[in-house]
Order: C-alpha cells, then structure tokens, then sequence
C-alpha cells in the first residue's frame, strides 16, 4: 500500500496529464486563427465585422442571424500542416477554408429568448453551393475554447471537413464562445436548439457569402458531441426545418447511455478517476441550476468544495484550474450519503441521467456508423455498444468502430478523416 505522499504526486500528476488532455479535447472542435504558415484576421477581423442590415438584426426568428465575423483563413498546405501535426490523416485535404463567427438567435432551456455564438467554415472553391457538415463538439468549461473563439485551441474537425468540400456549422452551445449565461452542460435538449439555429444561422450566412448550401445534412460530433448529433439527427428526421435533410450520421465517442454505462464506469474501473470527477461534477452543477438535485450544496460535497463547486463551472475557469481546486476522487469531493446516490441513483439525479439518454431509441432512415475505442476510459465503448443495440431492436444495423486500444482524443484523431470518406461515399451515392 503507498503511502500518502506517493498517492498525491500521482494524483497530482494525473490530473495534470488529463488537463492537457481536455485542452486537446477542446481543440478537437476549435482552432488556432494564428498559426505557422496560416493567415488570420484575429483582431483586424473585428474592424472587418459584418454588421447585418436592421431588419435582419430586428429578426425574432430562431437562427436569425445578428452578427457575421471573418476569423480565420487558413490556405490548403496550413490546413495540411495543422492537421497532421495533430496526427491526422490529411489525405482527404482538398481546400484552404476560411472561418466566421456567427451570432444568432435561439433559445434558453426554458425556452426564453437568448442568443449564441458558433463557427461557420467555408471551404475555399470546390462546388458552389455546399453540403453541410454539423459538427458538435466535446466537453469544454471555459468559454473561450469555443469553436468561434478558440484561437489558440484547434478547429481540427471543422477545419476536417470543410477542406474537404464541405461547408461546417460548429456550434458553440448556449453559455459558451460569446453566448451569455452559464452551459447547461449535459442538457441535450438545448444543445439541440442551439445547433439547429446554427445550422439556420449557416444558412442565411453562407448564402450572404456567395456560397448557398443545398440543404443536405451529414451530422457528426465528438464526446458530448457525439450525443447531441444522435439527438440533432432524430430532431431533423423528425421535421425539425424542412429546410434541411438528413443523409449520414456518424458520432464519435457520444455517452449515449448515462444510466447503464457512464455513470456505471465511474465505480467499475472503466473511467478513470481523474475523468470521473471532472465530468461527474461539471454534469451535477450544470443539472443542479436546470434541476434542483439538492436545497444546499453541502448536501453533496463535503467542505470546503461545497462552497466552490459552483463557481468554479461559471464558463470562466480553464480546466487546469478546476483539477487544482478538486480533490483527487469523488469520495474525497461528495458527501457519504451522495456518494452513494450516485452508486445508487434515484429521484431527481435519476430523472438527471434519463432526461439526457435515449437519443439511440429511433429509426434512422440514413445510414449510421458509430465511433469508439476499447481504450477509451473517458466514454467508455460500452456506450457505443448500447446505442447500437437501440438502434438495432427497431431494425437499423449501425456498426460500431472500435480504434483499438487509443485514448479518447486518439478516437477522433483516428476517425475523423474515416468519417469524411464516409461522407465523400454516401453522397456520392446520391
């Protein structure tokens, strides 16, 4: 047994890997506006801010489009070179990009108007009018990791897809990038809303860019990600605008299943500690302010963390910050009796977990592939394995790839550039 000194270096040197981790996460859907061999606008882009006329500013319509702001123009050879420094396939580059903030109209969780912030990225020739790609991206606590703001973070799959043809509207989610609010994180509702008006925001922008877009959707998305674009699919298979079609399908390593698999994994080894109490304490205070889970915060942590866990998820704290303010487990974090609700879940936290799974439960009628690791200790596979399983009982067959034995950030490493041959091949079946 070790003692406690060699306990909290390696906690503490845990929690350091898995901050830089996160970071990687976080640029897995942004991108650096500044980078070697890449032309940027950064500040300048401001000055160039496409103010929209006002009537169009005037609209109440979700998806209105308030703002259009140039970020980034990155050539073929710098989409090339940042994508394979990640340790991308970069075979599928065929285009420079060129990225925009959008601003928008869209709703609260309790349906209230509000507005939200994501990035469009246009490719740089290629068809005039475009497919869209909605990418959605994973589990981010500071605001300024957005995809339309993150300039020093990476847009590594929207910078993916667009060069590859397409047009990508990555939405920032409420309360992130410049969106006011906290993220209700986990909500995947609103993460829906919010990602359907940025595709009607792309829309109207693309459109006002020269480039109009046919309206042919293919969703894809990473993490938290890969479970609102499960959730996105089924709202536009469902008539959600008809503006917009659906045609493929392909989340990556999405926690499709709280209840059964990653909530479980917190206790059973298949997540690792450090993973499990970031996500599980971001997950509790974002339901908390949606869904009172309890009266006082000190019914579920312990002193002094009660008093900070809050603030510490305001949108405005980096990840590092959160890991050096957490104790190394969440027994160390929660109270006896939470810890063993979360074991245990009933009630509210129950209803918690439930509210946000079930998005596998439908029949597609595109083609679906889902995409995960058995290395994964962050989402672990077995969520794949479920939601494939739901979507298997109303008879659509999605298969599940396994990248093997590679961390979570490694899987869309991995399966991004698979996705866009994937995509290149359904349309062309078209």
């Amino acid at each position: 047994m070790e003692n406690n000194a060699s306990n909290s270096t390696r906690a503490n040197g845990t929690r350091r890997l898995l901050a830089a981790a996160v970071v990687v996460l976080a640029a897995l859907s942004t991108v650096p506006a500044a980078a070697a061999g890449h032309s940027a606008p950064g500040r300048q882009a401001s000055a160039r801010h496409a103010a929209l006329p006002a009537a169009a500013q005037r609209h109440d319509a979700r998806g209105g489009l308030l703002a259009l702001t140039p970020v980034a123009r990155v050539g073929r050879a710098g989409v090339a070179d940042f994508l394979a420094t990640a340790g991308m396939d970069t075979a599928t580059v065929r285009h420079g990009v060129r990225a925009y903030r959008l601003t928008y109209r869209t709703v609260t969780p309790q349906g209230g108007p509000t507005t939200a912030t994501g990035l469009l990225v246009l490719p740089e020739g290629g068809a005039h009018r475009l497919d869209l790609v909605s990418d959605t991206h994973g589990t981010m606590v500071h605001r300024d990791y957005a995809p339309s703001v993150g300039e020093d973070s990476g847009r590594y799959a929207a910078y993916l897809h667009a060069s590859a043809g397409r047009a990508v509207a990555a939405p920032d989610y409420l309360g992130l990038g410049r969106g006011p609010g906290f993220h209700p994180y986990m909500d995947t509702r609103s993460a829906v809303t919010a990602s359907l008006d940025m595709l009607r925001a792309s829309r109207t922008a693309a459109l006002r860019l020269g480039r109009p877009l046919t309206g042919d959707v293919y969703a894809s998305g990473f993490s938290q990600g890969g479970q609102v674009a499960m959730a996105l699919g089924r709202a536009l298979e469902s008539g959600a605008d008809r503006r917009f079609t659906l045609r493929a399908l392909a989340p990556v390593s999405g926690p499709y299943d709280i209840e059964h698999a990653e909530a479980p994994g917190t206790f059973d080894g298949s997540i690792n500690p450090t993973s499990a109490i970031f996500y599980m304490t971001y997950f509790l205070t974002a339901q908390n302010r949606l869904h009172p889970l309890w009266k006082d915060p000190s019914e579920a942590f312990r002193e002094p963390y009660a008093d900070i866990v809050d603030a510490l998820f305001d949108t405005n704290h980096t990840e590092e910050e959160i890991f050096q303010a957490l104790p190394a487990t969440l027994k160390e974090l929660l109270t006896d009796d939470y810890y063993r609700q979360i074991q245990h879940p009933s009630g509210a936290l129950l209803a918690a977990y439930r509210g946000q799974d079930g998005n596998c439960a439908w029949k597609p009628d595109v083609p679906v592939r889902l995409y995960s690791s058995s290395g994964d200790t962050d989402v672990p596979i077995a969520n794949a394995r479920h939601c494939a399983a739901d979507l298997a009982k109303r008879g659509i067959e999605a298969p599940v790839t396994d990248q093997g034995p590679v961390s979570h950030n490694e899987t869309y490493l991995k399966s991004g550039p698979q996705i866009v041959r994937w995509f290149d091949a359904a349309a062309a079946r078209r």
